[in-house]
């Protein structure tokens, strides 16, 4: 049964969300840290190998230092939340090592799953770390992330990390029971969603807005990480961290929250790393027949169906391959920097040589190197 998908796993990332670990966004809420370690160890205790990805930095950081309300300026945001991640680690450390666990500090930006090298990198770390039996706790590194560089928010973070160790399941604890149908707060016919396919379109439709007034996110982004995590195969699982013993209680295969499943055959690693990119360099729009051929026929992309070369990047890098109405279809490492694809583009690949002087590859990007979305 789908309801036993947690049970089923081997490999689990669970993602706490700050309301869950914070006393209403004010400091670490110590015995919600206790009961987080006390349940995750059970779960290590039947074979399990968790990866648990945790808020509350910043919000520690803000107790720390006295600031009565969370700064604008973002050199004093990754100041709080240098200051607060000592506490955080330090907090989970001691609840931890009370059930004779070792935990491991793991802070991680985009620029370091967007790197091929720093990626795998950071998975043989991480897969070290748990074939040891000790629990990484994972969070954005905030004190020198910038928007270029920055996941955004630890549901997408989580869901990042469930592709990069290929985990089974992704639990996204949180302070809503789950999905609805609509915002049961204003909408009092909303339905309750008990399963649904990670990736059908109407789930962000319902999820709507933000959820909490202390997190980041909100259901919209833990609707799109488990589409993602799906790309590798990986079941999605939305509960009430406030539910009791909520991670035993899956472990046994009890119906709590949503299960998002996946339906897809995982991708191979080093599409999932190409589909994992969410700073992309630029991007090519595509005419019609492009993406006809790319979607039903898993054909590379040819130059002459370039229709249009937004943004600079360089051969090599990611970009985003569009249909003419802006939507992403597929993205692939290119092999023509920008200039060189504006100044092929629409043309037969027989022609590059005589418009550049020579000729790397037939394709602008080959199908080995694109995954479609």
């Amino acid at each position: 049964m789908s309801a036993s998908v947690v049970q089923q796993s081997r490999r689990l990332v669970v993602k706490v969300g700050s309301s869950l670990v914070t006393n209403e966004g004010r400091g670490l809420d110590h015995a919600a840290l206790s009961r987080w370690a006390s349940e995750i160890a059970e779960l290590n205790r039947i074979g399990k190998q968790v990866v648990l990805v945790s808020s509350g930095a910043i919000a520690e950081g803000l107790q720390r230092l006295g600031w009565k309300s969370r700064p604008k300026a973002l050199h004093e945001l990754q100041a709080a939340a240098a200051v607060g991640q000592m506490g955080l680690v330090q907090a989970y450390e001691s609840c931890f090592r009370e059930h004779g666990l070792k935990t491991a500090q793991i802070l991680l930006t985009h620029e370091d799953l967007a790197d091929r090298t720093r990626y795998l990198n950071a998975r043989s770390t991480l897969l070290t770390l748990l074939s040891l039996g000790v629990i990484p706790i994972i969070n954005e590194n905030d004190t020198v992330t910038t928007d270029e560089i920055k996941v955004g928010d630890n549901d997408t973070l989580g869901s990042l990390v469930t592709n990069l160790i290929e985990a089974n399941t992704l639990i996204i604890l949180t302070d809503q029971q789950g999905l609805y149908t609509a915002d049961p707060r204003k909408n009092p016919e909303a339905q309750f969603v008990h399963e649904a396919v990670a990736g059908t379109p109407e789930l962000e439709a319902m999820a709507g807005g933000a959820g909490s007034s202390v997190g980041t996110g909100g259901m919209i982004t833990k609707i799109v990480a488990a589409k993602r995590a799906a790309r590798s195969g990986a079941h999605t699982v939305i509960a009430c961290g406030r539910e009791q013993d909520v991670l035993r209680r899956l472990a046994n295969a009890e119906p709590i929250g949503t299960r998002l499943m996946a339906r897809t055959s995982p991708l191979a690693a080093r599409k999932q790393w190409l589909a994992d990119h969410l700073q992309l360099r630029g991007s090519v729009i595509l005419d019609a027949g492009a993406v006809t051929a790319l979607q039903q026929d898993g054909v590379s992309l040819l130059p002459v169906g370039v229709a249009e070369v937004q943004g600079e990047f360089l051969r090599g890098e990611v970009v985003s391959c569009r249909a003419p109405d802006g939507r992403e279809i597929a993205r692939g490492l290119i092999n023509y920097s920008a200039d060189e694809a504006r100044r092929i583009m629409r043309l037969p690949s027989k022609q590059i040589e005589a418009v550049l002087g020579y000729v790397d590859e037939p394709e602008l990007i080959h199908r080995d190197n694109l995954v479609l979305l």
